[in-house]
């Protein structure tokens, strides 16, 4: 019984785990007159950017990309975009689950 009892309390924590997990995505538009190279994407509380979510591919002005987020918690996220001249525009705190990214050069970082 005692075995029957842990198994289940195990079970129950595992569910627990999987449903508070979410998937989010978030679409981010240039509208910067520029050619955004880079798109990175983090948790808010994360101390370091994850991986570009562009890749090979690149995102023009006047274009839109959707991001999926998997398996995240909560859905703050900082958004860093790089552009063909290396300037950046970062979002800090950005609530995915509320709203989508225009990027203009009103973002430009100082």
């Amino acid at each position: 019984m005692r075995f029957i009892l842990g198994l289940a309390g195990w079970v129950l924590l595992c569910m627990s785990t999987v449903v508070s997990a979410a998937d989010y995505y978030v679409d981010i538009t240039n509208r910067t007159g520029y050619t955004l190279y880079y798109m990175y994407v983090s948790p808010a509380n994360s101390k370091s950017w994850e991986e570009d979510v562009l890749g090979e591919d690149v995102l023009v002005n006047g274009d839109t990309q959707r991001v999926t987020l998997t398996g995240y918690t909560n859905p703050y996220f900082d958004i860093r975009l790089v552009d063909e001249d290396d300037d950046s525009y970062t979002f800090w705190t950005v609530d995915v689950s509320t709203q989508d990214i225009v990027v203009t050069l009103d973002h430009l970082d100082q």
